[in-house]
């Protein structure tokens, strides 16, 4: 199938017109028109090349909503016409433990991403949602449920289901404190989604800039990081603080705001951190943990979570050929909270 998408040819060159060809449909293959797709930090750190791994040509995105126009003929979950929805993953071994407990993110044998990931039967780069069309396994295509509107829904196959999954796991509900760090595109869906949840949620932020923000998102209050005497008051507030800042930064000041057994999730940064005090973990017995999105049943029931309680990402709908401001806009955190991209405004004549 051939098509039109956006790739970076190098890390230094901004993203253009492309051709693809998209694979012929194995037995167990979805095909879809892609409507919109989302805009996540991470297609601009690998369009970049700025974590080191990237293979160009460079197709990214992977909040991606579609509608199916053929299917292989072994598919039972999905028909041609259905409105559906595409993340993070496209395949994994689909065999081993944490496949088969529904973890496929961290598949023993190595998942398959939706872009800039070694195609699991051919070896070949996959391409990811900046383009029109794109072929995916069946069990990695997400039914997108009747309440959600597909032009708002794609960030949450990313950030949505990036704060959705640690909130699940560390058993967020009625009575939970909730802390949130840094309000921007991962933030905004923490504080939504662990409000939803029952959860009583603080945001940290250096300054009260944000704090009309944050309690119109469903914060309870904002705390402000750079004030001592604020945050000596905090101490031992927290049963879970999720950590969205997508940059280097000190994890000290946070940690004696957990309570005991309290944990502090990082979501955001990867890459070398500051160094930790370990006082206060052993003190409070508390710990620092990753998370790193979710399974595929987790981001069904995200989504279907979000459609029940009218959750939606606050979006920025733009042009597929302003991806190159909607990159610098993101690196000075210029936008409420996510963009995302009318896949109408690709041109096919530029193919």
């Amino acid at each position: 199938m051939k098509t039109l998408g956006y790739a970076a040819l190098t890390a230094t060159s901004p993203l253009a017109p492309f051709a693809i060809e998209r694979r012929a449909l194995r037995a167990n293959d979805v095909a879809m028109e892609i409507l919109f797709c989302g805009v996540c930090h991470s297609d601009l750190h690998t369009s970049r090349n700025d974590w080191g791994w990237t293979r160009f040509p460079n197709v990214p995105g992977h909040e991606i909503v579609g509608r199916v126009t053929e299917v292989g003929a072994q598919v039972t979950r999905h028909k041609v016409g259905d409105t559906v929805a595409v993340g993070c993953l496209v395949d994994s071994c689909q065999h081993c433990d944490q496949c088969h407990a529904g973890e496929e993110q961290y598949c023993r044998n190595g998942r398959t991403d939706t872009y800039n990931s070694p195609d699991r039967i051919t070896g070949e780069n996959t391409l990811g949602g900046y383009s029109k069309h794109i072929v995916v396994r069946e069990e990695f295509v997400l039914r997108l449920p009747e309440g959600l509107d597909p032009a708002l829904a794609g960030p949450l196959l990313c950030a949505g289901i990036t704060t959705y999954s640690p909130l699940r796991t560390w058993g967020v509900g009625p009575g939970s404190r909730v802390g949130v760090i840094g309000l921007g595109g991962l933030g905004h869906m923490a504080v939504k989604l662990a409000s939803a949840m029952g959860a009583h949620v603080t945001v940290m932020s250096r300054s009260t800039d944000k704090e009309a923000d944050a309690l119109d998102l469903g914060a309870d209050q904002l705390l402000v990081s750079s004030d001592p005497q604020a945050m000596a008051a905090a101490a031992s507030g927290f049963d879970l603080i999720i950590d969205t800042v997508p940059v280097k930064h000190d994890l000290n000041p946070y940690l004696p705001l957990l309570d005991i057994d309290g944990t502090l999730v990082i979501v955001g940064q990867v890459g070398l951190m500051a160094e930790t005090h370990t006082g206060s973990l052993i003190l409070g017995r508390r710990s620092v943990a990753g998370s790193l999105i979710g399974g595929i049943a987790q981001t069904q029931e995200m989504l279907d979570f979000c459609a029940r309680m009218d959750i939606h990402p606050e979006c920025e709908m733009i042009r597929m050929d302003q991806i190159h401001d909607a990159f610098e806009r993101m690196e000075k955190a210029d936008v409420r909270y996510r963009f995302v991209i009318d896949m109408a405004s690709l041109d096919a004549s530029k193919a």
